[in-house]
């Protein structure tokens, strides 16, 4: 039997990167999955033509978390089409990186907003129905920049450093309801991002992580899929670093 047979799953940012390869394996792994994006509706239409029965088991919305009606109306529509939600992954992010005395007002506002309000506005609106139905997994996607820092990352750094002292929080308060939450922590993963990296830059990002590879999006799926299942079932309140060594 497939890990997330009978789920469904909302994966906010799932179009590209980490989130369409967490989107791809939550679909082969069985769930029903709802799936957010900002403005690329081709990229979104595109994944969910690479399934058979993809129009069926999938819902792709354009969606800004860090909207509260707009989270509200994300969490009905899974409701309408699929009748109840099981996992939760926060997944949408931004990065506008330079140094503090560079940084405006505008750029710390917008990361702390599409990063970590998006957080609370997602979740606010997905635990009454997961209360109801007296269990459920949520999973934050923070960075291991929230758990150690990086210069000319602040607001990232205080964004992800935020989730996780939510997921905490909320870990604690909905456990007796048989709802878990958990952060991952990624590392250096490779995406489009970083393969538009400077060959020495990487050289150098890779000589900094202890196994000396970079990580890739389907390493975050795994560990998604394992914390969305009830393998995970007593794992709650937890940061999971996936990082190659670098958070040692």
């Amino acid at each position: 039997m497939k890990m997330l047979e009978g789920k469904t799953a909302i994966i906010t940012g799932g179009s590209r990167g980490i989130g369409a390869a967490i989107v791809k394996r939550f679909v082969n792994e069985g769930a029903n999955v709802v799936f957010t994006y900002r403005s690329s509706a081709e990229k979104a239409l595109a994944i969910i033509n690479e399934f058979d029965d993809g129009k069926e088991r999938m819902l792709a919305v354009q969606s800004d978390a860090s909207n509260y009606l707009q989270a509200q109306q994300l969490i009905e529509a899974t409701l309408e089409k699929f009748g109840s939600i099981d996992i939760l992954i926060n997944n949408a992010g931004i990065t506008q990186d330079t140094l503090m005395l560079r940084m405006s007002e505008e750029q710390w506002d917008k990361v702390i907003e599409v990063n970590l309000k998006s957080v609370f506005n997602i979740t606010k609106h997905v635990l009454r129905p997961m209360m109801k139905q007296r269990q459920g997994s949520i999973i934050n996607m923070s960075s291991v920049v929230g758990v150690f820092g990086n210069a000319g990352q602040a607001n990232y750094a205080a964004s992800k450093a935020g989730i996780i002292g939510f997921t905490k929080s909320i870990a604690k308060e909905v456990g007796s309801r048989n709802i878990r939450c958990n952060a991952i922590a990624p590392g250096f993963i490779a995406t489009e991002m970083t393969h538009e990296l400077d060959e020495k830059v990487k050289e150098a990002y890779i000589n900094s992580i202890p196994m000396k590879k970079f990580g890739t999006a389907d390493d975050v799926a795994d560990l998604c899929v394992f914390l969305g299942s009830e393998k995970s079932n007593y794992i709650s309140g937890q940061v999971i670093s996936i990082c190659g060594a670098m958070n040692t």
